[in-house]
């Protein structure tokens, strides 16, 4: 395991992580419990320099309490990136609750997980993430008025995947656009490696731009879902097999993190990694190994901020169109990004960061 440095420590070593201060240095971290539900969770506030941090709750079976904490404090952090480079007035925040949702999530459960979210008075703002869902949101929105990624039925946007999707389809082109020309995926070979929530989506919206779509998902039925809907896309077996594919354009990570790594790197038969997985770099230095292989990579915190966006509109009228014509924008931050990159002879992802560093220096200043 890496602390949020990327440097590799003892998952008990929790202390070490939270404290570094080269590129931790979040402000706040609950550890909550209610023994009567089950409930352990971890919330982690990593900066409100732009206001009161906003990101979704991920409902997890982690080995340890350990890398739970870990987990919430890389989240955390990526969300302080995500919503300052999306133009949000918001910080960055994560909470992760331990345990199999398929074995433990219950209305008590999470009622109890919204009192712990409401104690923070409205620091942190929650939503949805792996493992949990509108109908969960509701249940913790009775509790906790600081929650968004509700059923509209009770006041909310829905389904944020819808605009995550969008938003990485944008980020897709933007990166065709800088790579080859043209912004557009029509005839180019994408891989999709997970289509659950976010990725199905995405499939779709590559399919009618023309694209050749390969996917892979731990889950059968996700697969069969898409294939059974799309029998002109192609299945392979896992991630292993689609990051080889002969003459992969694209390879887009849409489940959990850590996708790019020492071991997958060197095998990527892809031009360009753009997908809507969180944390997809599994440690500092993987984006120069990119570079050096002459993969684009568009960092992952940009590309799938459609969602982050959508559930922060949610608190102000939420307005679906409003929200699509911020997430078309994730195009033209994609392409500036790039070309900060190109101009600082840095990676793409050191770029994103050198640019959200600064939004949240200068909101500090102000």
């Amino acid at each position: 395991m890496t602390d949020v440095t990327g440097v590799p420590v003892d998952p008990a070593d929790v202390l070490q992580t939270l404290f570094r201060s080269e590129r931790g240095g979040h402000e706040q971290v609950v550890l909550c419990q209610d023994r009567a539900t089950g409930l352990k969770a971890v919330i982690a506030l990593h900066s409100t320099a732009l206001g009161p941090a906003l990101g979704g709750t991920r409902f997890h079976p982690y080995a340890t309490e350990a890398e739970a904490v870990a987990d919430a404090l890389n989240l955390a952090r990526g969300m302080s990136y995500k919503n300052a480079l999306a133009g949000l007035d918001h910080g960055g925040g994560k909470a992760v609750i331990i345990g199999d949702p398929e074995q433990i999530k219950t209305e008590e459960l999470l009622l109890a997980y919204g009192r712990f979210v409401a104690s923070l008075g409205g620091r942190y703002v929650t939503a949805c993430d792996v493992g949990t869902y509108v109908a969960d949101m509701d249940v913790v929105a009775r509790e906790n008025e600081w929650t968004t990624g509700r059923s509209p039925e009770n006041g909310g946007a829905g389904d944020s995947s819808v605009l995550t999707a969008f938003g990485v389809f944008q980020g897709m082109r933007a990166s065709a656009q800088f790579l080859w020309g043209d912004p557009t995926l029509r005839g180019r070979r994408i891989g999709v490696a997970g289509v659950g929530k976010v990725g199905h989506h995405l499939v779709g919206h590559l399919l009618e731009d023309g694209a050749e779509v390969y996917v892979t998902d731990v889950r059968e039925e996700s697969v069969r879902r898409i294939t059974d809907r799309h029998p002109e896309v192609k299945a392979v077996a896992d991630t292993d097999a689609l990051i080889r594919v002969e003459g992969l354009d694209v390879y887009a990570p849409c489940a959990l993190g850590g996708a790019l790594n020492d071991d997958t790197v060197p095998v990527l038969s892809a031009k360009i990694v753009c997908g809507a997985a969180n944390n997809q770099l599994a440690h500092l230095g993987v984006e120069k190994d990119l570079e050096e292989r002459g993969i684009l990579y568009a960092p992952d915190y940009v590309v799938n901020a459609g969602g982050v966006i959508q559930v922060a509109d949610e608190l102000h009228g939420f307005d679906f169109e409003r929200c699509r014509a911020k997430a078309a924008k994730i195009f033209d931050t994609t392409l500036s990004i790039f070309a900060r990159a190109k101009e600082d002879g840095i990676p793409p992802a050191a770029a994103a960061d050198r640019i959200a560093e600064q939004r949240m220096a200068e909101a500090r200043r102000g």
